[in-house]
């Protein structure tokens, strides 16, 4: 690595840790719009409320957690009264989990925290700057999941 990439690298690590602290991601017992709800549990119960019941190894696989950290994480869901195990019609070896009617009533709940949130955070960008801004996300996100894109491959035109 030469001194350059490794300063960028260091940049790059100051900038991602500062957003993290202002944007709350590093408080565990909390979402980042404030919600006392860990974000993990938050996460789950917007990807059922979102696509409906699935199982829990399509969840863990949405969420990127190891199989023994989505059972705790589902347990916990299931504890909060918000998720049900269920069985479904023509495979009773798969389980599936499905968000109860408190659950729904959270997912709700958590989804008005998150849109009014991120609309504030947009609000303090400049107009000009948010389609930037918003690129330069899909390529970090892109990047973090190790698929990183050729310079100017799948941008989106902003004209």
């Amino acid at each position: 690595m030469s001194d350059e990439e490794l300063d960028q690298a260091l940049l790059l690590q100051g900038r991602i840790t500062a957003f993290v602290r202002a944007f709350g991601l590093h408080q565990p017992d909390r979402t980042p719009c404030g919600t006392p709800v860990p974000a993990s549990e938050a996460h789950a119960v917007g990807e059922l409320h979102r696509d409906g019941p699935m199982t829990q190894n399509a969840l863990g696989a949405r969420l990127r957690l190891e199989k023994s950290t989505v059972s705790r994480l589902v347990n916990q869901l299931i504890s909060r009264g918000w998720v049900r195990r269920a069985k479904r019609d023509g495979d009773g070896r798969l389980v599936w989990l499905e968000l109860t009617p408190d659950g729904v009533r959270a997912a709700g709940e958590l989804a008005v925290a998150r849109a009014t949130r991120f609309t504030q955070l947009l609000q303090n960008i400049p107009a000009e700057q948010r389609p930037v801004v918003i690129d330069a996300l899909t390529t970090l996100v892109d990047a973090a999941a190790g698929h990183p894109l050729p310079v100017d491959a799948g941008r989106v035109a902003h004209g």
